[in-house]
């Protein structure tokens, strides 16, 4: 199809919100801020030209991942897809620009970042093969559930 796939240099502006439409699918969104820089002459410095705001939307695993991992005022790179919306207001038109974002990423240029892969929760087995619970105590969850800060014992961090 004709998409317009773009990428995006910025700052997140607002805190991302998660959310779960009602057939369960997750989604998130947040504002991003992309400033222009021109070099001035005459100060022979760097100066800030104009502002520029999208709405950044992710789904499903990526949504999860931009709400636990991005801040307000960290420098990010956005790619995704383009979508100018139109709209009407009180009688005003209104314009706005949107991202269906494919990929969010720390920018590396401007500092550093540790990556935490995800992996998904496995189901337990319907059937355990241990014993069940002692009678009164609490069940056991319906998902197994990775902590992403453990460790296994004796493993060290990289040497990078």
């Amino acid at each position: 199809m004709n998409e317009t796939l773009v990428t995006v240099v910025g700052n997140v502006a607002t805190e991302p919100d998660y959310r779960e439409a009602a057939n369960g699918s997750p989604s998130s969104r947040f504002r991003l801020a992309a400033t222009v820089r021109h070099w001035d002459r005459s100060k022979e410095e760097w100066a800030d030209a104009y502002t520029s705001f999208y709405t950044v939307w992710a789904w499903r695993a990526l949504a999860a991942n931009v709400v636990a991992s991005l801040d307000v005022g960290e420098p990010v790179v956005v790619q995704g897809k383009l979508r100018i919306r139109e709209e009407e207001r009180e009688g005003k038109r209104w314009l706005s620009a949107e991202i269906d974002a494919v990929s969010v990423g720390h920018d590396l240029s401007r500092g550093t970042s540790v990556f935490r892969r995800v992996s998904p929760a496995r189901a337990l087995p319907a059937e355990p093969s241990a014993p069940g619970p002692a009678p009164g105590s609490a069940p056991s969850p319906s998902r197994a559930v990775p902590d992403p800060e453990a460790v296994p014992a004796g493993a060290e961090s990289p040497p990078f």
